[in-house]
């Protein structure tokens, strides 16, 4: 018997799943599939990029399985640098090419959406698809027996259990190795899901996943180990609402009461069995935790930053600043609890790291379109942020989105603010990132900052696009064609309002594209010009005293 798990991509409020991120609904079906008898050598992964590139070979591929899983859903969409999910009409054609059983599953469950979507889509007009209506990981599970393939129409939809993933992290491991990305795949790591909220966001949908369900800490640990030993060095501990809360007590109040000493496990466990990782970082923070519970929270972010690696993100959903849509949509905290928050993280993780970029820092979320809001919404937000930025206090990331209402929230419905302050948030959108997003950014990389293992990844015109792995990677762009597929070290050289430009570090004088060589801070074009067509040289000192270029420049360059 054949398999293939299709990745379509997923990107919900705590799990993300787009290259080079592979998320633990790929891996947890591929176990599931071992320990029910499908041979390792018989399951395949594909991504839909990989498909969109090579149709024909694929399409035997889908066409020779007995069984093809398609995992999507992107319940807060966003844009990527070089991924596209999964589309309805690309749903359809892989459905007509399988011959097999197809199932569909992951959050677009919920169903389909799409950026700048106000409402899920309906799947129902899909033929022969098996939607599961719970985790797809666990029809898969009960739709094989001994390796034999039974009827989708007899399975009952049901939640899998972490005793399940426990064992199916550590049988699925070997798929990453199937990954277009590997080995530079960053590994999604789920440490529990579900709110421990006892009142929900209007929006959210990780509420649909009941109450919060752990991990045991060994459990995470040992599928670290095990993708530590399939050649995966880059990990994200991002599969939670709240990683502040993982393992935490529910005493009755409205959040339950963190454990630090649960953190430490965690992250001392991974260290040791994955000694030489190049990336460990989080996702998810939720500022009420820290707003209600400020010791624990700050012994639980220096566990993070002693044993993480630099240029990790705290995300952070603010929502909004307006206490009317706060109070509404049942949000987590007031303005000046988010504050608190950004001085605690700022106070523990400002320090810039071994990466170039600060240790640990907030991302803030912003929806809008939430009930209750109005145009006044947008000035609150906007004056919130201005205060973070003259306060002299450093955000990594701000994210402004509008909502997609998915039915069985309180959203439903109730959506009508999209709409009617579409204008209103493009021209807000414009405006932050213009008199926020670049400032801060200024801030958080300066000119001459090194940034270290910059991985390029693809070309625009004559420039190239690289990041750094890990949460929210900074977008960098060289001006000059590069190879991809590798990484280098950057100098920052100037500043977009999401992204900077930098050339490699150090920059080699003797082969460097002209291009480059103008771009060198102090050197202008006249001097790149001379330098360019006097080379070669022996070393720096030579290069000055021929050309008569300032000593300053020895910081950029290399002979």
């Amino acid at each position: 018997m054949k398999a293939i798990i299709i990745d379509g991509y997923v990107d919900e409020p705590a799990c993300f799943g787009v290259p080079p991120y592979i998320s633990p609904y790929i891996r947890y079906i591929a176990g599931a599939m071992r320990e029910q008898g499908i041979p390792m050598q018989n399951i395949f992964y594909s991504a839909i990029d990989s498909i969109r590139l090579n149709p024909k070979v694929h399409e035997n591929i889908i066409k020779e399985a007995d069984l093809v899983v398609i995992i999507a859903g992107m319940t807060v969409p966003g844009k990527y640098l070089r991924s596209t999910p999964i589309s309805l009409e690309e749903l359809h054609i892989l459905s007509r090419a399988a011959t097999g059983k197809v199932v569909l599953g992951g959050p677009i469950r919920l169903g389909f959406s799409s950026e700048g979507g106000k409402k899920a889509s309906s799947l129902s007009e899909l033929e022969n698809v098996y939607c599961c209506k719970a985790d797809v990981e666990a029809f898969v599970y009960d739709l094989l027996t001994d390796g034999k393939l039974g009827n989708p129409e007899n399975v009952t939809d049901r939640f899998r259990s972490v005793q399940e993933i426990g064992r199916w992290g550590k049988k699925g491991a070997f798929i990453v190795r199937q990954h277009t990305d590997y080995p530079d795949v960053m590994c999604e790591l789920e440490t529990y899901r579900g709110c421990g909220r006892r009142k929900h966001c209007s929006f959210c949908t990780e509420p649909f996943y009941g109450k919060p369900d752990h991990r045991p800490v060994s459990d995470v640990v040992v599928e670290v180990h095990s993708l530590y030993e399939e050649g995966a060095r880059y990990f994200r501990i991002g599969r939670q609402p709240d990683l502040l809360s993982y393992q935490a007590v529910d005493r009755g109040g409205e959040l339950p009461v963190p454990d630090p000493m649960a953190i430490e496990s965690l992250y001392r466990g991974i260290r040791n069995v994955a000694p030489s990782l190049r990336v460990l970082h989080m996702d998810n923070a939720n500022p009420a935790t820290m707003a209600v519970f400020p010791k624990e929270s700050e012994a639980i972010l220096r566990t993070i930053v002693r044993y993480h690696t630099s240029g990790d993100v705290a995300a952070m959903g603010m929502e909004s600043a307006d206490p009317e849509v706060i109070r509404r949509n049942g949000l987590k905290v007031s303005p000046d609890e988010m504050f608190n928050a950004i001085e605690l993280i700022n106070g523990i993780g400002a320090k810039r790291g071994a990466s170039g970029l600060p240790e640990l820092l907030p991302g803030l979320n912003f929806v809008h379109g939430l009930i209750g809001e109005t145009k006044e919404t947008f000035r609150l937000n906007y004056d919130f942020l201005k205060k973070v930025l003259d306060s002299e206090l450093l955000l990594r990331r701000i994210n402004i989105r509008q909502v997609i209402s998915f039915e069985g929230t309180p959203m439903f419905g109730n959506d009508d603010a999209v709409i009617r302050n579409k204008k209103t948030f493009l021209r807000y959108k414009e405006k932050v990132r213009k008199e926020i997003d670049l400032p801060m950014l200024r801030k958080v990389v300066p000119a001459d900052t090194i940034l270290r293992n910059v991985l390029l990844e693809i070309h625009d015109g004559n420039t190239t696009f690289g990041r750094q792995m890990g949460s929210y990677p900074l977008l960098i762009g060289i001006p000059t064609k590069q190879a991809t597929g590798h990484y280098i070290d950057v100098t920052v050289i100037d500043h977009g309002f999401r992204s900077v430009t930098a050339i490699p570090y150090p920059l080699d004088a003797n082969n460097a594209e002209l291009e480059l060589l103008q771009r060198v801070p102090g050197i202008g074009k006249a001097l790149a010009a001379k330098i360019f067509r006097e080379r070669p040289y022996n070393d720096a000192w030579e290069l000055i005293a021929r050309t008569g270029a300032n000593s300053d420049i020895l910081r950029y360059i290399e002979i």
